[in-house]
């Protein structure tokens, strides 16, 4: 059996761990659930089913991963999963199956809407990196849509990881708010670098990153939100998936973008009104305290 740690980080997650663990039995010989505050029965669940619980106060989704990294002893692989994504047997059956000598592995990763799967929009399944070598990667340090970066080759599994999030659309709705926050933060820290910044990831990921920071970006705010979901929804045949998956398309592929560039213009007004400062501004309008950090590439 492959030497696996698979990393969960979750809270209040009792809804879908179950089903997160119940997919790791057989791959991973040891899983850590990093828990932030859970006051429902996520530790609980994760205890009974094996795994190991680790609790540390939230900061971000980098720090978090990292600092369980941090603990690991060299050795390993290690698998990034999500609280509200389960491993497919496929899958299960290749990391089983044994590993090849590379830093890191991508594989497909699926999207289910409210219990429909997305199948259109030229979005799914996306490749992206959650297998890599205990001491070759880390997750880079961003505010959102933060990737694991290594040192090393990479290789690809056809099996996927599928994320099926059962919560209901108002914390969608609600987790989508804080994450164009967060997604803010990082498009200004792009332009003004007051953070640390980290080498981008290759392959897919690095490429999604390129068409979103040279060419995206460029377009006029909120213009920019129209032409993306018209793309997806048009050109990419996002009309053809079902109802539910339907609204995935105008909420993330419209309404979220457009909530960002929307909150990205507040900030910038709130920069020139008041001759302050992003990190200032980005406290005063969005909430978020940004620690200082060096600016400097991470390995």
């Amino acid at each position: 059996m492959t030497d696996l740690t698979a990393i969960i980080l979750t809270r209040d997650e009792a809804l879908h761990l179950p089903r997160a663990l119940a997919s790791l039995q057989g791959v991973a010989t040891r899983v850590i659930v990093v828990d932030s505050g859970s006051t429902d029965a996520t530790c609980q669940i994760a205890r009974n089913m094996g795994a190991e619980v680790w609790v540390r106060p939230w900061t971000s989704y980098a720090q978090q991963f990292n600092w369980a990294l941090d603990r690991l002893a060299h050795g390993g692989w290690v698998l990034r999963l999500d609280a509200d994504e389960y491993v497919t047997p496929a899958l299960a059956t290749q990391i089983s199956a044994g590993l090849p000598d590379v830093a890191g592995i991508t594989v497909g990763r699926s999207m289910w809407f409210q219990g429909k799967p997305v199948r259109y929009g030229g979005l799914f399944p996306a490749r992206m990196l959650r297998l890599f070598r205990q001491g070759h990667g880390r997750v880079e340090p961003r505010w959102m849509d933060e990737h694991i970066v290594v040192d090393g080759p990479v290789a690809h599994l056809s099996g996927q990881i599928i994320d099926d999030n059962r919560k209901p659309l108002d914390w969608w709705i609600a987790k989508h708010n804080a994450y164009a926050s967060r997604e803010v933060v990082d498009i200004l820290n792009h332009r003004h670098g007051f953070l640390a910044v980290q080498a981008a990831p290759t392959g897919a990921a690095g490429m999604k990153r390129w068409i979103k920071t040279r060419l995206y970006t460029r377009l006029p705010g909120g213009t920019r939100a129209g032409v993306y979901f018209l793309y997806r929804y048009i050109l990419r045949l996002g009309f053809l998936d079902g109802r539910q998956a339907r609204a995935f398309h105008v909420l993330q592929g419209f309404w979220y973008r457009y909530l960002v560039d929307a909150k990205l213009a507040e900030v910038e007004r709130h920069m020139a009104r008041e001759q302050t400062t992003p990190t200032a501004a980005i406290h005063a309008v969005l909430g978020i305290d940004l620690k200082p950090q060096p600016k400097k590439d991470a390995a």
